[in-house]
């Protein structure tokens, strides 16, 4: 059975706005969003598009920026190697298995849903985070912790201060993400 949903989201200062169309299978998830918006006070006009499996594990992730005419497409297996689109290992992403746009809220649903953490559980993940439109990829450190399965989760960056305790439905999309994000369809 294939499911669509269609959502959208408003930054917090209510000048950017997105949205995302996500149709899950039972073997494979995809999340295709627009984005007009800022990222580190630019005002960016930007795409993706993410491919997971059937158990959310990221295995592509594509990503433009309007006037722009470099792109970023990253391939994953699933089990933490990255590949650019030419093949290379991408040896610096290793142990990453989910991606983050801090553009976006809807990368924190990957692992919200990968992980199907249990009240008090918690998860240390090593994420491929890519900024647009600067461009740069890295790994990031995080952990989640589910604070009410499919409900409420704290989000935490592990190399910095930044916390939040983000607001869910129950598909595992923001609905509320303080100072950042909140959902308006």
């Amino acid at each position: 059975m294939i499911r669509t949903i269609v959502a959208r989201w408003q930054d917090w200062a209510g000048e950017g706005l997105q949205q995302l169309v996500l149709t899950e299978a039972p073997a494979q998830i995809v999340a295709e969003v627009s984005v007009i918006g800022a990222e580190e006070g630019e005002r960016v006009a930007a795409s993706f598009r993410i491919q997971c499996d059937g158990a959310w594990r990221t295995r592509r992730l594509q990503a433009s920026v309007l006037g722009d005419e470099r792109r970023i497409d990253l391939v994953g297996d699933g089990e933490g190697t990255w590949h650019d689109a030419d093949g290379r290992t991408l040896s610096g992403l290793a142990g990453a298995i989910d991606v983050d746009l801090p553009l976006t809220p809807f990368t924190n649903t990957l692992p919200i849903r990968r992980l199907d953490l249990r009240a008090g559980q918690s998860a240390d993940l090593r994420v491929v985070y890519v900024i647009l439109p600067a461009f740069t990829v890295s790994v990031d450190p995080q952990r989640y912790t589910c604070l009410e399965p499919m409900r409420r989760y704290r989000y935490e960056s592990l190399d910095s201060d930044f916390v939040r305790e983000v607001e869910v439905d129950a598909d595992g999309l923001v609905v509320t993400y303080p100072d950042l994000f909140r959902r308006v369809v």
